[in-house]
C-alpha cells in the first residue's frame, strides 16, 4: 500500500447483469485481485444488483441478498489488500436506497444515500427509492472523500455541499446510458462545471453493456482540480483502469494518463447497435436471430448489425419474395447475405396469399383490393418467421426505422413482429448514415470483420414495401430528408406543426398530416418489440403518450 500522500485508484469500468448478485459480486472480486497493490477500487453505481433494476429492486429477497454479499465482500477486505467502493441497496424500514459503500479492513466503513433521484426521461428511480439526504464526506485513510451518486454529479448541490464539508476528492459512480453527443457532454458541460464550482478533482466511472433498451458507452474521466483531463477511458469496452494520486500543497492531484479518443458519429451510433443487440441476444439465451431480408437498406443493415455483433454463423436471413418483388430486391438480398457471409433461405409467400384471398373470397366480395391486402402479405411473412423462430429458437429481429414507426408505416403483428429492433429509435436517414459507414468501415467491436456488407444499390435504390406494382415509399410520405426533420422536431423538440413551418417552410398541411399520423400510431408503438435507445426522446422509456387523445397542434 502507498502512503498517506498518494494514492492508488483503480477505475472498474465494467458490465454487469441485472438481478444476478453473485456473478456481479465474482466479477468485482476477480477486478479486486487482479490490482492488489491498489489503495482503492471503483465500480459503477449498484454494480451489485446491476442498473437499473426497475421494479426488480421492490422484491424483499434482491435487498436481502445484497445486504448479505455487501458483508462478504467488506469481510474480505480484511486481508489488508485494496478497499472497494460498492453500489448497492440498503433497506430502512419501508424505505429503499440507492448507496454507495466504503469496504475497507473487513467491514462496511461507511454508507452514502443517493440524494437526487432522476424521475425523467429513462429514469424512474423516485418510483423504487428514497432520497437520502444531503451526504456527509467519508474520511479514509486520512483523505475526505466526497461520494455524488451519479445524479448527484449532474447537478451543483450535493457536489457544493461535500466541498463546502472539506471534501479533497469527488467519486461519482454513474450508470449512465448512452445517448448521441451525451460522452462530451458529460465531461466538458457536466462534470466540467462540477471541478470549476467546487475547485476538486474529480473521477467519473461509468459502466458498460446493454441492458433491454438501453445501451451504456463507458467514457469515464478523470478531472484534476484545474479541469485538465488526467485520463479518458475507451468507450463501449471494459476497461481497468489505474490511476495515481499525490498530495501536494493545493491537495490531489492524478499523475497524467492515457487519453482514448471516443468514437464519432456514425460509429458510435453503430456500437451502440452492436453492444444492445449482443448483451440483448446472449443474455437472453438466444442461439441466434432470424430475419426477414427484403433487398431494402434497414432489413440489410439489420442483417449486417446482427453478424457484427453475434457473428455471420447466428444470422438466418429469409427472403419471401411475393408476386410484386422485383429481380433486383432478389438480386440485392442475395448480394447482401453473401456479402455478409450469412444463411439466406427463400420462402415464396405466393401461395399462403392465394390461400388466404381464396379464405376471405366471400367476405371480402363487394370490396376493392385495399391496403388490407398489403398488410395480409405482411403478416403472412411474420408468421413464417415466427415459426422458424419457434422451431429452430433463434429470436426474430424487427427491422422498421423510427421514421416508420412514427407515423405508422408499419404493420402490427407483421413486420412488427418479433424480438429486438436495432432501428427503433434510428430514424431513416440515419440508416442511410450508418450503411454507408459501414459499408466502407469495419467496426472496432465487430465479430464478421469484412466491408462492404451490402450491394450498392440497396443504398441508393428509392425505399419501398413491395406490396403493390411500383411501389415507393414516398408515394404516401414525404421524401425521408424532410419528414425526419418534421418528426425531429414534433417528437425530440416536441414542437407545433407551426414551429416546424416557421423553422423550414413546409405546407402547413404536410405537417399536420404527419403530426395526426405521429398520434394515430401510438397504438402501434406500445406493441412494438424492444430496441436501443440513442436519442433523448426514443419510444416507449422517454416519451410516453396516451394512445387515446384529441390534442393536436395543426
Amino acid at each position: 500500500m502507498t502512503s498517506p500522500e498518494t494514492l492508488t485508484i483503480v477505475l472498474s469500468q465494467m458490465t454487469q447483469t441485472v438481478g444476478d448478485l453473485a456473478a456481479n459480486a465474482d466479477a468485482m472480486r476477480s477486478i479486486r485481485a487482479r490490482h492488489a497493490g491498489a489503495d482503492l477500487i471503483l465500480y459503477p453505481e449498484l454494480q451489485l444488483i446491476g442498473y437499473p433494476p426497475e421494479d426488480l429492486v421492490l422484491k424483499p429477497a434482491l435487498a436481502e441478498r445484497a445486504a448479505k454479499l455487501l458483508a462478504e465482500l467488506a469481510a474480505e477486505t480484511a486481508d489488508g489488500g485494496p478497499a472497494m467502493l460498492v453500489g448497492s441497496v440498503e433497506r430502512d424500514g419501508a424505505d429503499l436506497y440507492n448507496i454507495v459503500a466504503l469496504l475497507d479492513g473487513g467491514k462496511i466503513v461507511a454508507t452514502r444515500r443517493k440524494h437526487e433521484l432522476p424521475n425523467y426521461g429513462t429514469f424512474d428511480e423516485k418510483r423504487v427509492f428514497a432520497p437520502g439526504p444531503l451526504p456527509d464526506v467519508v474520511e479514509w485513510r486520512g483523505v475526505k472523500l466526497g461520494l455524488p451518486i451519479c445524479e448527484d454529479g449532474w447537478l451543483p448541490k450535493v457536489c457544493r455541499h461535500l466541498a463546502a464539508q472539506g471534501a479533497e476528492l469527488l467519486i461519482s459512480l454513474n450508470g449512465s446510458p448512452y445517448e448521441i453527443d451525451k460522452d462530451e457532454r458529460r465531461l466538458s458541460q457536466v462534470f466540467a462545471s462540477r471541478v470549476a464550482e467546487t475547485k476538486l478533482p474529480l473521477i467519473f466511472l461509468n459502466r458498460i453493456g446493454g441492458q433491454d433498451e438501453l445501451v451504456f458507452d463507458g467514457c469515464s474521466f478523470v478531472l484534476n482540480d484545474d479541469g485538465t483531463t488526467a485520463h479518458r477511458l475507451t468507450d463501449w469496452e471494459a476497461e481497468e483502469r489505474v490511476t495515481r494520486w499525490t498530495k501536494g500543497a493545493d491537495g490531489w492531484v492524478c499523475e497524467a494518463g492515457a487519453i482514448a479518443e471516443w468514437e464519432a458519429h456514425p460509429a458510435d451510433i453503430y456500437s451502440a447497435m452492436i453492444v444492445s443487440l449482443r448483451d440483448y441476444v446472449e443474455r437472453n439465451r438466444f442461439p441466434g436471430v432470424v430475419l426477414g431480408l427484403s433487398g431494402g437498406i434497414d432489413s440489410a443493415i439489420c442483417a449486417a448489425i446482427a453478424a457484427d455483433a453475434l457473428g455471420p454463423d447466428k444470422v438466418w436471413c429469409v427472403m419471401m419474395p411475393s408476386r410484386f418483388t422485383g429481380q433486383a430486391s432478389l438480386d440485392d438480398a442475395a448480394g447482401c447475405a453473401a456479402m455478409i457471409g450469412c444463411r439466406l433461405d427463400t420462402i415464396p409467400i405466393v401461395p399462403a396469399v392465394e390461400a388466404f384471398d381464396h379464405m376471405l373470397a366471400g367476405s371480402f366480395a363487394d370490396k376493392d383490393v385495399d391496403i388490407t391486402e398489403e398488410n395480409v402479405q405482411s403478416r403472412i411473412r411474420g408468421l413464417t418467421l415466427m415459426a422458424l423462430s419457434n422451431k429452430f429458437g433463434p429470436m426474430l429481429l424487427t427491422t422498421g426505422n423510427k421514421s416508420e414507426m412514427s407515423v405508422g408505416y408499419a404493420t402490427i403483428y407483421g413486420d412488427m413482429a418479433g424480438g429486438y429492433n436495432p432501428l427503433k429509435d434510428a430514424y431513416k436517414m440515419t440508416v442511410f448514415a450508418i450503411a454507408k459507414w459501414r459499408n466502407e468501415n469495419v467496426p472496432r467491436l465487430s465479430r464478421n470483420r469484412v466491408t462492404p456488407v451490402m450491394p450498392d444499390n440497396i443504398v441508393t435504390k428509392p425505399p419501398s414495401a413491395e406490396l403493390r406494382p411500383d411501389q415507393k415509399d414516398e408515394d404516401s410520405l414525404p421524401p425521408y430528408a424532410d419528414l425526419d426533420r418534421m418528426l425531429h422536431m414534433l417528437v425530440e423538440e416536441e414542437a407545433s406543426v407551426d414551429d416546424v413551418v416557421a423553422r423550414y417552410g413546409f405546407d402547413r398541411d404536410a405537417v399536420a398530416r404527419i403530426e395526426r399520423l405521429l398520434m394515430l400510431a401510438e397504438y402501434k408503438r406500445r406493441q412494438a418489440p424492444p430496441g436501443v435507445k440513442l436519442s433523448t426522446r426514443n419510444f416507449g422509456r422517454d416519451r410516453r403518450y396516451p394512445i387515446t387523445h384529441g390534442f393536436r397542434t395543426g
